[in-house]
């Protein structure tokens, strides 16, 4: 490899590292508050129940059919309405574009608004919570919202144990 090649991909890898740095920094506060969400009685209760229920509750429910199912839909506005959305929507910060809640299998338990995906499960954003990190995406133009965002996303905990996750959407142009 020749010494302007090194020194350029040397810059790239730093400079890569370094904005991935900015970004978590800038992210930090939002993260925090999450994280006091995710703990909330609301939300863990609504997380503890579905990992009961949603399996039996919405045995037939696919990627197919989520896609399909209007906003209107009783399913979807139920997300909207429980008691851990409701507790979403009134904490919900000015940075924050979309919020979701996911039981341990992947499933949604509440959200801000309906989200593309019915099921995270296999996807590092649901399963890193569930390992009791946090994980933190890249800035990419979401589908849901149409906005360019980042998302992170913390667990849900029971005590010391991950029990779900919640994934947070950030307007990227509000980042400092």
């Amino acid at each position: 490899m020749n010494r302007t090649l090194l020194l350029a991909t040397l810059f790239f890898v730093v400079g890569f590292q370094a904005k991935a740095l900015d970004l978590e920094k800038a992210l930090q506060p939002t993260i925090e508050s999450a994280q006091k969400w995710a703990a909330d009685a609301k939300i863990v209760a609504a997380v503890k129940d579905a990992n009961t229920s949603n399996a039996t509750k919405f045995k037939s429910m696919n990627q197919d059919k989520w896609k399909a199912a209007s906003i209107m839909d009783a399913i979807v506005k139920d997300f909207t309405k429980n008691d851990a959305a409701v507790f979403l929507k009134t904490s919900k910060t000015p940075e924050v574009t979309e919020a979701f809640v996911n039981a341990k299998d992947g499933t949604k338990v509440a959200f801000l608004a309906k989200t593309s995906g019915w099921i995270h499960l296999g996807k590092p954003k649901h399963d890193t919570p569930m390992t009791g990190k946090v994980w933190i995406g890249k800035v990419e133009v979401d589908e849901s919202t149409g906005l360019q965002q980042v998302q992170f996303s913390v667990p849900v905990m029971d005590g010391a144990k991950p029990i779900g996750s919640l994934v947070v959407g950030v307007d990227a142009s509000k980042l400092k």
